[in-house]
């Protein structure tokens, strides 16, 4: 099973990324091992996830969010 997954961090901007353990991962990067972006942008919590069967299909889906606005992901938002 693998995550695509947005953070919302300190400054209030948003990570997205992706990991077959979301748990682990959000402790990386909570401890500063995670992404270089979260080490000088600290999470704060996990607010978006999605699951797929397959780590391709996940990285589609990361590479899809990360090419959208602020606003188009906070519209993502919107609809939970």
């Amino acid at each position: 099973m693998w995550f695509v997954y947005i953070l919302l961090c300190r400054d209030n901007s948003l990570y997205t990324g992706s990991t077959n353990n979301l748990e682990k991962r959000f402790l990386s990067h909570q401890n500063g091992k995670g992404g270089s972006y979260t080490r000088s942008h600290k999470p704060l919590k996990i607010i978006y996830k999605e699951i797929f069967k397959t780590k391709s299909e996940a990285l589609k889906r990361e590479i899809e969010i990360k090419s959208w606005s602020r606003e188009e992901k906070l519209r993502l938002l919107d609809k939970l």
